[in-house]
């Protein structure tokens, strides 16, 4: 079991992450392509994703990324780093910079929660393994560039159906936050989470975590993760001194991936505002930032700003300023032509 213990602090800074965190995703995906679930949902998104990457020739090439993520237990920390809530790019920066004394810590430990003879220590005695180890910058470009080529293949075509479970799981806890605060927050988690209120504030139990550790928070707040691909169990970094995440499943039944594909707004919809447009109309719902917009489409702040100018002359959004950050909601008019398409 894990026990996540917190302070009165800790709880003045808990919040809920604004999108799925791409980075984690990928990583999470890979778990769920390696293991032997017979879960429904996953079950048509496994065979497409890996028919894909066998007739285009891409599980050899993968090698090393799958090996560093088994379908169970422990895998490095450095894959997922905190930047990656910036936006895919930023978080395999990020894996870029890794520091070579990191890499090695992450990779011993990983080495000793699998078994000798086993298939990764057979990939991790290759020649590119080697060199991530040793801790050669072009080793770490090596893996992040392998981690996009597998994104493109096994994420992307599924975002927008990963984002809509996600939206939902977060109207949910933003409900329970409004009717009981943060702790209304933690109680909504059963059975995944367990709120045990008491001592300086309160313990967060995580049963079935496959290792029993405590992880003390200590002032610096919880970073809640809703997460498509993160399944049964929700998931922590191993170091008790990087930034506290808390990655957890949501409800994947509104985003079932037993098929790939047309993950666009409604075709009609689409053809009349342009492909982007349509989505920032779908990914408003009941209001985002600018920034959340970008990172949900994967597109650049400005131009995620463009689209919304658009769109708000055009009397679908509107905006608002609060200090730093600016708001959309939809119209009557964008939420009417939205629901019609």
């Amino acid at each position: 079991m894990l026990r996540i213990v917190f302070t009165g602090d800790d709880l003045a800074r808990t919040r809920v992450a604004a999108a799925p965190d791409p980075v984690w995703e990928l990583i999470l995906s890979l778990h769920q392509l390696q293991g032997r679930s017979r879960d429904p949902i996953a079950a048509g998104w496994r065979r497409e994703v890996t028919g894909r990457l066998r007739r285009d020739q891409l599980l050899g090439p993968f090698r090393l990324l799958f090996a560093l993520n088994p379908p169970r237990g422990y895998f490095p920390d450095f894959l997922t780093p905190a930047a990656s809530r910036e936006g895919f790019e930023a978080g395999l920066e990020a894996v870029r910079s890794t520091p070579t004394r990191l890499v090695r810590r992450d990779l011993s430990v990983l080495v000793a929660q699998n078994p000798p003879g086993g298939p990764l220590h057979g990939t991790l005695a290759t020649g590119e393994a080697t060199a991530l180890v040793r801790g050669g910058a072009q080793a770490l470009r090596d893996l992040t560039d392998s981690m996009t080529r597998y994104r493109r293949v096994a994420v992307d075509p599924y975002w927008t159906r990963m984002l809509a479970a996600v939206e939902a799981d977060r109207r949910r806890r933003a409900r329970a936050v409004l009717d009981g605060g943060v702790e209304g927050l933690l109680t909504s988690f059963p059975p995944q989470m367990l709120w045990v209120p008491g001592g300086g504030a309160g313990v967060l139990e995580v049963p079935g975590y496959p290792s029993s550790r405590e992880l003390h928070l200590n002032g610096r707040g919880l970073l809640l993760v809703p997460s498509f691909f993160c399944n049964p169990v929700p998931v922590a970094l191993l170091d008790p001194e990087l930034p506290p995440v808390l990655v957890y499943p949501v409800d994947r039944l509104g985003g079932a991936l037993d098929r790939p594909a047309t993950d666009q707004p409604a075709v009609a919809l689409a053809a009349l505002l342009g492909r982007t447009r349509a989505a920032v109309l779908a990914v408003v719902g009941e209001g985002c930032s600018t920034g959340e917009l970008a990172r949900r489409l994967h597109i650049s702040p400005a131009a995620a700003s463009q689209h919304a100018t658009v769109l708000r002359n055009a009397g679908l959004l509107s905006t608002q300023r609060d200090r730093n950050t600016v708001l959309h909601t939809l119209t009557p008019l964008g939420r009417a032509i939205l629901e019609a398409s």
